[in-house]
């Protein structure tokens, strides 16, 4: 992550905000949006901090939680990062929360390390602190995490890919996330586990940020370093449409495997079309929605939640195999979001 000389905007922005933090924090977040959902005078406070608001799974978060706040009768405050690793940002979001009276904040961490002395002051101060979709590190930094199983859902799309292969020898691309991030970690040793690889079997492995055109890049690399290449793993639907992109111009769109992790709605659609093989379905209005009922639990009665809750995942794709249980993409463009 960069750093400026200069005294960071985010810090300049708390100085400016605390004054009047405990009012509302929709002029106040650290991110490139924020908002504030009332609930009624007195109604307890609950704080939502995604990655970005711009990325369409935070964005489905962003609205099941809404939804669950006016359900629960407790008041929502949102606010994101500038960009998916603003990590500043989100340090600064945490303290105008905290600042404003919130009773539990929700987390997506960007950096899941750097994040963890902010939630700590944070706990400190009586605030329930519950991640969503990433886990801190350690895990235990946070009361309580509503996630899917990231390893599961890559583990079911190496089965997946196992099967779909029939026994031919398979030359795998992984394109993964970036260095030490444990969402793609735990997806790409799920995947080699349920395909029965090991990175020594990987003919190419290339970081994506998750970004379409990085995809398409990191694709392109992989073919140059080895042709061959039959089986690409893609840790998100963006970068296997960018995969897609650079094995079309080559003419070798049908005769390799691409398999994801997400279910959003373009990442289904492109399932549907053939454009990807199957893709790991995950949830993120149902982790939100689980959240803000607890920080509405903690209110009401000081109940805490704790440790670790499975918020489901389902493998999609209309070209099943036999030994993997999966959905067809009607199941999964019902459940999408995006």
């Amino acid at each position: 992550m960069s750093r400026i000389s200069r005294l960071p905007s985010s810090l300049l922005r708390a100085a400016a905000c605390t004054g009047i933090a405990a009012l509302t924090l929709t002029a106040c977040g650290s991110g490139s949006g924020s908002g504030t959902a009332n609930a009624g005078s007195g109604s307890a406070k609950v704080g939502l901090i995604t990655k970005t608001d711009t990325n369409p799974f935070f964005v489905k978060m962003k609205e099941g939680a809404e939804k669950a706040a006016k359900e629960n009768g407790v008041e929502l405050s949102t606010a994101a990062g500038k960009f998916d690793g603003d990590n500043a940002g989100q340090v600064t979001a945490i303290e105008n929360m905290v600042a404003a009276g919130v009773k539990g904040i929700l987390i997506t961490p960007s950096d899941s390390k750097a994040i963890v002395p902010a939630i700590e002051k944070a706990k400190a101060k009586g605030v329930l602190v519950i991640a969503l979709d990433t886990p801190t590190d350690p895990e235990s930094a946070v009361d309580a995490l509503f996630a899917t199983d990231n390893f599961k859902a890559g583990e079911l799309i190496g089965q997946y890919a196992k099967a779909a292969m029939k026994g031919k020898t398979a030359k795998i691309a992984a394109l993964d996330l970036a260095p030490g991030v444990s969402v793609g970690v735990q997806r790409h040793n799920g995947f080699l586990k349920g395909f029965g690889a090991t990175d020594k079997d990987v003919a190419c492995a290339q970081d994506t940020g998750g970004d379409q055109s990085k995809g398409q890049t990191a694709m392109e690399n992989c073919l140059q370093k080895e042709p061959g290449i039959n089986v690409v793993y893609t840790i998100n639907e963006p970068a296997a449409l960018g995969a897609y992109t650079a094995l079309k111009a080559k003419g070798r769109e049908k005769d390799v495997l691409i398999v994801s992790v997400d279910g959003g709605c373009t990442g289904t659609q492109a399932v549907k079309d053939g454009k990807i093989a199957a893709t790991s379905q995950q949830y993120p209005l149902k982790m939100a929605a689980e959240g803000v009922k607890a920080v509405a639990t903690y209110a009401k009665d000081g109940k805490k939640a704790s440790g670790y809750t499975d918020t489901g995942v389902t493998l999609v794709t209309d070209k099943a195999q036999d030994g993997v249980t999966s959905k067809d993409t009607a199941y999964g463009l019902d459940n999408c979001w995006g």
